[in-house]
């Protein structure tokens, strides 16, 4: 692929139905992939395994979004045990950095403390998110961060969580794999979906440029992304100020619709 492939030139892809991979980690050059079946998680018949749900409302880890993209994306690329090369290669680094910067790309956060233990990133284009990796270095951390993920997309109106393969790690969670054809349908029309990642800004909030980087996403009150807020909350106690949820509060969305 030509190194004048742009962020742009990504975005339109997407909305294709297709996603560049790489052929390894020191691989400078990019292809697309369009499968010619597609494994997508419904939104609205998600399922979290009991222990992991229990593990979720008791919030082991922190959970934020947007607050650290670049790290995220840099340890889904690292090589590991039963995976000694990876397709995240420098090229995809920039790219979706660069869409972060424009504010289609995102990320969720799981923390212990100050060290970063588990994640995942991908692209919000109307109503559809398009899954890219994820990482755990604690248990269920990814597991964790996909919930609350799962939990705001069906809060901010999305329709359609893209996971692009088949993949027996997320069959525990409704995994079902569709035809090319069907899966170009449904993101025709989740494309035409107004959705948003992010809630309106509360009236009391700063409309300037928060710490993700995003007018009105957030201002210096905000309470971390999962966890509760006693000043800040909603009635139920399920959601912080800046629109995220508690474990528990994210495990009730989900469970609300599937």
């Amino acid at each position: 692929m030509s190194a004048r492939f742009s962020p742009e030139d990504l975005l339109a892809c997407y909305r294709r139905g297709v996603f560049p991979m790489a052929d390894a980690r020191d691989d400078p050059r990019l292809f697309l992939v369009d499968p010619e079946l597609r494994g997508i998680l419904p939104l609205d018949a998600f399922h979290i395994p009991k222990r992991l749900k229990r593990t979720v409302i008791q919030e082991p880890y922190r959970v934020s979004f947007d607050t650290a993209f670049t790290r995220v994306i840099e340890a889904c690329g690292e090589p590991h045990e039963g995976r000694p090369n990876t397709w995240i290669n420098a090229s995809i680094l920039n790219l979706y950095s660069a869409l972060h910067r424009q504010g289609h790309a995102h990320s969720v956060e799981c923390w212990d403390g100050d060290r970063l233990v588990g994640g995942l990133y991908g692209i919000a284009i109307g109503g559809a998110f398009f899954g890219e990796s994820m990482f755990s270095r604690a248990t269920d951390a990814s597991k964790i961060a996909l919930v609350h993920l799962v939990a705001r997309l069906i809060d901010r109106g999305y329709v359609l969580l893209d996971a692009q393969f088949h993949n027996p790690h997320l069959e525990q969670f409704g995994l079902i794999e569709i035809t090319r054809e069907d899966f170009r349908a449904r993101l025709k029309q989740a494309l035409k979906v107004p959705a948003s990642f992010y809630p309106p800004a509360l009236p009391d909030q700063s409309m300037g440029m928060g710490s993700s980087g995003k007018t009105g996403a957030s201002s210096v009150n905000d309470t971390p992304a999962g966890t509760s807020s006693v000043n800040g909350s909603s009635p139920s106690g399920m959601v912080t100020r800046s629109g995220s949820f508690t474990g528990a509060g994210a495990v009730q969305r989900i469970t609300q619709i599937s």
